[in-house]
């Protein structure tokens, strides 16, 4: 057993999630991968807001596929057992799941980073791949490369977890992170070892800068790209079934359906269909409390500084969505990989990329209690507003 290759801790994580009371089953994603893992070499990202199921979903992509461990015992409950094309895609492959947000307290250089993330793939492969002389030395690609020349057979699923968080890092320096692309770009791009390689995060990498490095990717956004859209954030279908758990688990239920509505419900899929943040769903229910529950650091600071400082008047937007009005904006969903956001709709387009604005039919609005009050405490906080 691996770090990242053919690791066991995506299992052991994915079935404590689907042991859980208010567990939903989106396993129904897999059938959309299947063909994608038979044709080879293909390339799937998924960007949402944080706390939108994307850590879950690696961990069920990568303990449906990974050879490390058979992992009946969970699916064989669940709805992709009944896909007649099951038994021949589960834990058939080799799966190389890197989670970038995992970062050790030492690290505070780009180097440092990228080189643990090396080294430990490195020692991977040479455990699963002893007949292969490999060094320590090696880079990750050239040693793949090295494997695949010995056994063409040597073939993976890619599962890159929170690829984006390097950019939020304070350490990283613009260069460093045109080198981050070229490492995955390297990595991956045209590599016969790679079956599959799907990536998830926040920010959007199509435009991140010229796109050429990761253009082999095709994104599915929240804003933008339909397919996809009903594994990421709960319908209303599936918050109801969760409903009637809680009335069954709850002695004293203090939450109603259309409180679960007004405060965490208000995101739009591409197709149009309303979705709900999941974990504040999960969590208002197993405490039996409406509370705010979805918190995000860091780009919400950034976004606050475009506020107060009123730039291209989006203060002004923002007073009218607090009174419930939506604003209309074009909404580019690269805009938040940019180093400044310089007009209205870039910032605007940041907060819909980061989950704090939905967006829907061109116009951008708050889009539950949840946020609202987010906002409101922004609001009573700063004099100017």
């Amino acid at each position: 057993m691996g770090i990242y290759l053919n690791s066991e801790a995506a299992y052991r994580l994915y079935k404590n999630e689907a042991e859980k009371p208010y567990f939903v089953d989106k396993t129904l994603l897999l059938e959309e991968l299947f063909p994608l893992v038979k044709e080879g070499t293909n390339y799937v990202c998924i960007t949402r807001p944080r706390r939108f199921g994307k850590t879950v979903m690696a961990n069920m992509i990568t303990a449906f596929f990974s050879k490390a461990r058979d992992a009946a015992d969970i699916f064989d409950t669940l709805k992709i057992s009944r896909n007649e094309h099951c038994q021949s895609f589960r834990n058939q492959f080799g799966v190389i799941h890197i989670s970038f947000n995992d970062i050790s307290r030492q690290c505070t250089t780009y180097e440092q980073y990228i080189d643990r993330i090396e080294r430990r793939l490195i020692r991977d492969l040479k455990k699963e791949y002893p007949e292969v002389e490999l060094t320590q030395e090696d880079s990750a690609v050239d040693a793949l490369l090295e494997i695949y020349e010995e056994d063409s057979s040597a073939h993976f699923i890619f599962v890159l977890d929170e690829w984006d968080f390097l950019f939020h890092q304070p350490f990283a320096t613009e260069e460093e992170k045109k080198a981050y692309l070229m490492f995955l770009r390297s990595l991956l791009k045209d590599r016969p070892y790679v079956l599959l390689a799907y990536m998830t995060g926040i920010l959007p990498i199509a435009k991140y800068s010229s796109g050429s490095e990761l253009n082999m990717f095709t994104e599915f956004t929240m804003a933008g790209t339909q397919a996809f859209s009903e594994y990421f954030g709960f319908t209303q279908e599936e918050v109801n079934d969760l409903y009637q758990r809680y009335l069954k688990n709850c002695s004293i239920p203090q939450i109603t359906p259309e409180g679960l509505k007004l405060w965490y419900n208000g995101y739009h899929t591409a197709s149009r269909e309303r979705v709900y943040n999941p974990r504040s769903v999960v969590m208002a229910l197993r405490y039996n409390e409406l509370a705010s529950y979805w918190t995000s650091s860091g780009p919400y600071d950034e976004i606050y500084y475009y506020i107060e400082s009123n730039v291209a008047e989006v203060r002004d937007d923002l007073a009218l969505m607090v009174s419930g009005v939506p604003v209309p904006a074009k909404v580019r969903e690269y805009a938040a990989a940019s180093m400044s956001l310089r007009t209205k709709d870039e910032i605007l387009s940041a907060m819909v990329v980061y989950g704090f604005l939905s967006y829907e039919n061109g116009k951008v609005a708050i889009p539950n209690k949840e946020l609202m009050d987010r906002f409101d405490e922004m609001l009573q906080k700063e004099a100017s507003f």
